[in-house]
């Protein structure tokens, strides 16, 4: 444990508040906290609500930079018995748009799951984000801080453009060392998870009384991309974290090339600080992991032989599109066993359109892979839930998950070995390597975007986005 000095370098979030703060406006601080001016606001999780209590409460515009509301639910169904259900998910987004303040965008169903899709069109680094959901927590990779915000505080925050926050504590995750073949970065999230970071996050809070930020860092770090960056970021609830953040550097420049968005870029580091707690992980040492329903996390040739009877690939963290092309890569031209579901959850509208394009689709619905639609009931299992007698795999960490689901969180590797042999095993055993070209220059059309609605109550569509924050 290390104590903090007034005078050592800022931490990545201390930076970000620091720039963003009341003093640095001009104006008078809170005692205890800060007043924040907040750069976007991001509503993934009941946005008709939050949207309705803002319309309520008299906002009529957002004095935020960047507001964006997605509609959790996009499944929708009729017939008498469903009729309920249908209307509440059918007309998410109209719903949403009537009542959204001027300045909203509005993501229609099927643009894709909010977290990966605000990282690729909006996300910034160095900026601060209010969001109504803790799985957010993944844009901190590309060093975006994110805080969740109650739905009085975010109707504020719409009004006044500003949040009020208490100074968070932060810990490091120092990274060494290089991922072996066959070793996901997910795996890396999952070993973390049973090393005690959580122990270690709850003990730095109640010494403190602060939330806790966790920061990653050390050499290991800038051999990750921001989309497996992402996928550590994501486990920031699992880690028991307020935020996660990442440095922005020569990845995080890719990244933003790559999305077209190169002007959001900003160096963000934090070299030197000195940091309530260092955790330190050599990914060398990484096993293939697996996380089970009751949250325990155990290596994978434990369960070795075990029968999967459902697969469920992709969904909103931890499948990067660099694995789903590995996926397509190491099942291309075999065929899935009779007994195995094989569901496919687009990350994102981007990720369907370059699989599409470049033929990794069609490899992995010839592995007889259904594609579903991005909707949050996808991750609760109440939409395609794991078989009563059979283990269900997938490479997201469950939302809200009902109990008792024996489905487990696995990398994509491991989700790949299961489809190629119906049973859990080690994904090292398939021996050859794949190596995977991703495209660049990303697909950036927002045609499942609209900017509130025209006179007559309908949505405008397709609108064409800059972000340059």
């Amino acid at each position: 444990m290390k104590g903090r000095s007034k005078d050592s370098t800022r931490t990545l979030a201390e930076r970000i508040l620091a720039a963003h703060s009341a003093e640095a406006r001009g104006e008078s601080a809170l005692a205890g906290g800060r007043s924040i001016k907040v750069d976007q606001l991001v509503l993934a999780r009941a946005p008709r609500d939050r949207l309705s209590a803002a319309r309520q409460a008299g906002v009529r515009a957002s004095a935020i930079e960047l507001s964006v509301a997605y509609p959790p639910e996009c499944i929708s169904w009729g017939g008498p018995s469903h009729s309920v259900q249908s209307e509440a998910a059918g007309s998410e987004a109209l719903a949403s748009t009537s009542a959204a303040p001027t300045g909203f965008l509005l993501a229609q169903p099927g643009a894709g799951f909010a977290p990966l899709v605000h990282l690729e069109r909006f996300a910034a680094p160095g900026r601060v984000a209010a969001v109504d959901d803790q799985r957010l927590a993944l844009l901190g990779a590309i060093g975006m801080l994110t805080l969740v915000a109650s739905d009085a505080a975010l109707v504020t925050t719409l009004k006044s453009g500003s949040l009020n926050v208490p100074d968070p504590a932060s810990l490091l995750v120092a990274l060494s060392g290089r991922l072996r073949p066959f070793v996901n970065v997910r795996d890396a999230g999952l070993q973390l998870i049973k090393s005690g970071v959580r122990e270690v996050v709850l003990e730095v809070q109640r010494r403190t009384g602060a939330p806790v930020v966790l920061e990653f860092g050390g050499p290991s770090t800038k051999l990750l991309s921001v989309p497996d960056r992402a996928a550590l970021a994501s486990l920031g609830p699992r880690f028991g974290a307020q935020a996660v953040l990442f440095p922005a550097d020569e990845k995080t420049e890719a990244f933003l090339r790559d999305q077209r968005r190169s002007k959001a870029f900003r160096s963000l580091a934090a070299d030197g600080a000195d940091y309530e707690a260092v955790i330190n992980l050599d990914l060398a040492t990484v096993d293939p992991m697996l996380l089970d329903a009751g949250g325990e996390v155990l290596p994978v040739r434990l369960l070795e032989g075990k029968p999967v009877g459902q697969v469920l690939l992709g969904g909103d963290s931890g499948a990067t599109l660099r694995d789903l092309y590995t996926v397509g890569s190491l099942l291309k031209g075999k065929r899935s066993p009779g007994n195995v579901e094989f569901l496919f959850a687009p990350p994102s509208r981007q990720c369907l359109e370059v699989l599409t394009r470049d033929g990794v689709l069609l490899d992995l619905i010839a592995m007889g892979a259904r594609v579903v639609e991005p909707d949050r009931r996808v991750l609760t299992g109440e939409c395609y839930p794991p078989h009563p007698r059979d283990l269900s795999i997938a490479t997201f960490d469950p939302m809200d998950a009902l109990p008792p689901t024996e489905r487990l969180t696995v990398s994509a590797e491991t989700l790949a070995f299961a489809l190629a042999h119906g049973q859990l095993g080690d994904p090292r055993a398939f021996r050859r390597q794949v190596r995977v070209t991703l495209p660049r220059q990303l697909p950036t059309e927002d045609a499942l975007l609209s900017a509130g609605t025209r006179r007559d109550g309908t949505p405008r569509r397709g609108v064409k986005v800059d972000i340059d924050a």
